[in-house]
């Protein structure tokens, strides 16, 4: 019960990345890259474990970006065609590679990522992916037409990859849809069928992460334009209830999200995010707890699961794990409320 887990990804040692970067480059070559990675994957284990965090990921330690880790290995992907692009309606600018033929996978993607977290733990683990519509919104299309489109063949492929890590033991699939926030219109069009098709007969329990963004200055000053409630899931989550999908994610805390909208995703499970990762401040677990009492209005303890509200990528290592621990002290807090006295 109130099972903990995090968004996905957790900030890189200094000797494998530049710290607090996105996109940042990797430090190390050949052989030894891919040791560093499994040892940093260690050591994003190790932190969640030592927090009392219940369902694991790798922390996205092997990917340079939660899109571009998938993105790299697919067919039709040209990166010597890299373009500058206006992402989320424009919110920033990033240079993407360019869709020049049709997609294919070349071959497993993460299989062997998720394979080594699945031995590396004991704990139950999850495994996140980008969503079909964020990787169009990341990319430069010169081939499809139309977004729609592109993102239909997207899903198919996400779905080929899902099965096989499934395969080797992956608890829980995660998509990551932030562009969920954005395209209200192509959610209703094409964004639910593209995220039924990227999940269809997964035996694994599945989730979409769909928050506001990383604490990152273009969000946070997006986040200033919203008004008073931050009301996009009124939209969003009927659609989802009604989708394949087993699980939101979502940020709660020190958010504008009207927590009653909750009530609105039917019997769907509920990564609430209890911690903010857009400050420098560490939540107590008394802070984490009143979140997590919050959204139990609305949510069945069953179906509840404390989290953070985005990837922690761009923060301070420390700083990520004091989080972490006070994540899993604030989950512990709330069962024993729940549990009630001895």
């Amino acid at each position: 019960m109130l099972d903990t887990t995090i968004a996905g990804s957790l900030p890189k040692p200094a000797w494998l990345a530049a710290p607090r970067t996105l996109w940042a480059p990797w430090r190390l070559e050949g052989a030894a890259l891919e040791e560093g990675k499994r040892d940093a994957v260690r050591l994003a284990l190790r932190d969640q474990e030592a927090a009392g965090i219940d369902i694991v990921t790798d922390g996205e330690q092997t990917r340079r970006h939660f899109v571009w880790g998938f993105v790299e290995q697919l067919e039709g992907v040209d990166f010597s065609k890299m373009v500058t692009i206006g992402i989320r309606a424009d919110r920033y600018k990033a240079e993407v590679p360019t869709v020049a033929g049709p997609l294919r996978r070349r071959g497993p993607i993460h299989r062997d990522e998720a394979q080594f977290l699945r031995t590396a733990t004991g704990r139950r683990i999850k495994f996140t992916m980008p969503g079909p519509m964020t990787v169009v919104d990341t990319i430069h299309d010169a081939y499809y037409g139309s977004r729609a489109k592109l993102g239909l063949a997207i899903a198919s492929l996400i779905n080929e990859e899902a099965r096989e890590l499934a395969a080797v033991g992956v608890d829980v699939i995660q998509l990551d849809e932030p562009a969920f926030n954005v395209y209200m219109d192509e959610v209703r069009d094409w964004g639910i069928e593209a995220l039924n098709r990227a999940v269809e007969g997964l035996p694994c329990r599945t989730v979409v992460h769909i928050c506001y963004g990383y604490g990152i200055k273009a969000n946070t000053d997006w986040k200033k334009t919203l008004g008073g409630e931050w009301r996009q899931y009124e939209q969003t989550f009927p659609l989802l209830a009604a989708s394949r999908i087993g699980g939101v994610s979502l940020e709660c805390a020190n958010s504008r999200v009207p927590i009653s909208l909750l009530g609105l995703l039917g019997d769907k499970d509920v990564l609430v995010g209890a911690v903010d990762v857009a400050n420098e401040e560490v939540e107590t677990p008394a802070q984490v707890a009143a979140v997590i009492r919050e959204a139990l209005r609305h949510v069945a303890p069953s179906r509840l699961f404390p989290c953070t509200n985005c990837g922690m990528v761009p923060l301070d290592r420390e700083l990520a794990r004091a989080k972490l621990h006070a994540l899993g002290a604030g989950a512990a807090l709330a069962r024993q409320e729940l549990s009630g006295p001895r």
